[in-house]
């Protein structure tokens, strides 16, 4: 049974097939994945794999996503949760993202608590890791104000329109 998470103003919920097109809305815009590691969608039947490889990484515990949705209107606004995920190792990374025309509302710094304490109360993580690209700097800001701490920076790290970028490593602790 996948988990659903409440928080003031928002819903965390299993992503269906449904939600394709919300999807779609969010992974196809330039400014959303321009610090995500890959190139915007551009075809829905890329945000239906996109629903499947959640679907399957949640099913093999090596991740879990949760659709972010207002309690107040039905629609995903964007997704979190962990990428990485070993059981074994008790760790995962935080992964969220928004589509932007919910930016700057407080929603990433309300479902990233959340998110967090699911993951050192019922996963049993000790270790929750952030990879972030140096010019992201809400992103990085955001980490840093809900207390990680920066241990570095991995060189090389991710590649976005096929040009390497370095990132910033992060880790909270237990």
């Amino acid at each position: 049974m996948f988990p659903t998470l409440e928080t003031e103003r928002l819903r965390l919920r299993e992503i269906v097939h449904s939600d394709v097109q919300e999807i779609f809305d969010c992974f196809s815009n330039q400014d959303v994945t321009r610090y995500y590691g890959q190139d915007p969608i551009t075809e829905l039947k890329q945000a239906e794999q996109f629903i499947e490889f959640f679907a399957k990484n949640y099913k093999e515990k090596r991740g879990i996503r949760w659709g972010i949705e207002l309690k107040e209107r039905e629609g995903l606004i964007g997704t979190i949760g962990f990428n990485a995920w070993s059981p074994n190792h008790k760790r995962a990374e935080v992964g969220y993202e928004l589509n932007p025309l919910f930016w700057r509302k407080g929603y990433a710094t309300e479902a990233i608590p959340k998110v967090i304490s699911y993951g050192f109360n019922e996963l049993g993580l000790t270790r929750i890791g952030a990879v972030v690209f140096l010019e992201n700097a809400a992103s990085n800001d955001l980490l840093i104000k809900l207390g990680f701490e920066k241990e570095g920076i991995l060189k090389n790290y991710m590649y976005q329109n096929g040009v390497a970028y370095d990132t910033n490593v992060y880790s909270l602790l237990k």
